[in-house]
């Protein structure tokens, strides 16, 4: 049986792509050893019995074996190595084998976006009662404390400002985007107070407009307009700064990563608004003062689950009574929020370091036991994020030649291309969501 070399698309490297072991040190090692004879035959196993019953189709190449109920298509190009590193290291090995090619997909994040459906299904359940004893714990100096959280948020925010220009729309806005559909009331969901859910946008939005418009309803929400004190907690490249000044608004706005700060101010100035908007390089735990508002878009992902409450501390302390809050954040279901919280994850260790997303139950649980902040709307739109990270995906692959001008290397294109479409599929699936959180705080505590 003659198998096909599997399609890949545009842009990226296919076949062989075994990582240089000066820049990914330890990528590049095929698992062998005692544990790798034990754990490859039964990753192959379960591998094989997860998938055979789900609607994709994975074909072994070295032994022409089909398998699944037909569907999105992954081809096992190196199977010793696909199953090695997957029975050593888990959901980690099973990311790293595509980094070196051990496996492909046409359609990565379609693949991906089946199995994520699944997820709490692919491992027999006797198998996950011994989840603790396997999986990798996070490394203590990942934690996000403060002398460490900088160099956290420099792995990944400091990588290059340019590589951030070649897949982001103009407003250089990285967090998901609001395309411009129906709002309507969850008949469903009442946590913390009922939803709104925005209905799916159409594939190929305009992804700027949508960016503003996501910008735009959160400052509605929070009421800032002239003469409100704001503060943000995470600049980005300052585009929520310039648009909550441009309202007349005063801004104080903090980050971590040098490279944001640079550019974040660059663009403030050129906007004219340097008079109204300070940048500072700070953790968010060192900001003092009253603010009417405070903001934070996509920043709780990044705070770790030990911190949530002093996230939620600090947005109450700064707040003046009677402000508001506006926290746009990544959620992930409760129960998988409770099974992994220690869990050292592939985009842990390739993407954000210290990072883990909350789910609502734990923002209302933290916030009532913690703070005087009450939730008092709710705005979900996790397909809109799906289209966002597809557009980000489409962008990055037919830019990758510039990323490539600017020092990254093969293995760096497949691990971003792998890390975008890994995340539109927890959205497409809607085992992930994002919302657009208000929270009040009352004019006596």
């Amino acid at each position: 049986m003659t198998i096909q070399e599997p399609a890949l698309p545009p842009g990226l490297p296919a076949g062989d792509t075994r990582p240089d072991p000066v820049t990914w040190p330890g990528l590049h090692e095929v698992p062998t050893g005692a544990r790798a004879r034990v754990a490859t035959p039964l990753a192959r196993r379960l591998f094989s019995g997860a998938v055979k019953r789900l609607p994709v189709s994975v074909t072994i190449a070295e032994t022409g074996q089909r398998l699944g109920q037909g569907g999105p298509s992954m081809t096992v190009v190196r199977a010793d190595e696909f199953f090695g590193r997957l029975g050593r290291d888990g959901l980690i090995g099973f990311g790293e084998a595509y980094l070196t090619g051990a496996w492909e997909a046409e359609d990565l994040g379609g693949f991906l976006a089946v199995l994520a459906a699944d997820l709490p299904n692919l491992v027999p359940a006797p198998l996950q009662k011994l989840r603790a004893a396997y999986v990798a714990r996070p490394p203590r100096h990942q934690k996000n404390e403060v002398h460490n959280t900088r160099r956290n948020i420099a792995h990944h925010y400091d990588l290059s400002n340019d590589m951030f220009r070649t897949f982001l729309d103009p407003t250089l806005s990285y967090s998901s985007a609001l395309f411009d559909t129906a709002v309507v009331r969850s008949t469903t969901d009442r946590r913390a107070g009922g939803v709104e859910v925005a209905t799916p946008p159409e594939r190929g939005g305009d992804l700027e407009d949508a960016q503003a418009r996501k910008i735009e309803r959160l400052l509605d929400a929070t009421g800032v307009g002239e003469g409100t004190r704001v503060l943000e907690i995470g600049s980005g490249w300052g585009e929520l700064a310039i648009r909550a000044a441009r309202r007349g608004a005063t801004v104080l706005t903090v980050t971590l990563s040098s490279e944001q700060k640079a550019l974040a101010e660059e663009r403030i100035a050129a906007a004219g608004f340097s008079d109204r908007v300070t940048v500072e390089l700070t953790d968010y735990r060192n900001v003092t003062g009253q603010f009417d508002v405070v903001v934070s878009v996509e920043m709780i992902e990044a705070v770790g689950w030990e911190f949530w409450g002093t996230y939620f501390r600090t947005i109450d302390d700064r707040l003046a009574p009677g402000g508001r809050a506006g926290v746009q954040a990544i959620l992930m279901p409760h129960d998988r929020m409770l099974a992994t919280r220690n869990t050292w994850t592939w985009i842990n260790k390739y993407i954000f370091p210290g990072g883990f997303l909350p789910s609502v139950e734990a923002i209302d649980e933290v916030t009532r036991a913690e703070t005087t902040l009450r939730v008092t709307g709710r705005t979900s739109f996790g397909q809109h994020y799906a289209e966002t990270l597809r557009q980000w995906d489409e962008n990055f692959r037919a830019h990758a030649d510039a990323v490539r001008g600017l020092g990254f290397d093969d293995t760096f294109l497949r691990m971003w291309h792998f890390y975008l479409e890994y995340s539109r599929a927890g959205f497409a699936s809607a085992y992930l969501d994002v919302e657009q959180l208000i929270f009040t705080r009352p004019l006596e505590a």
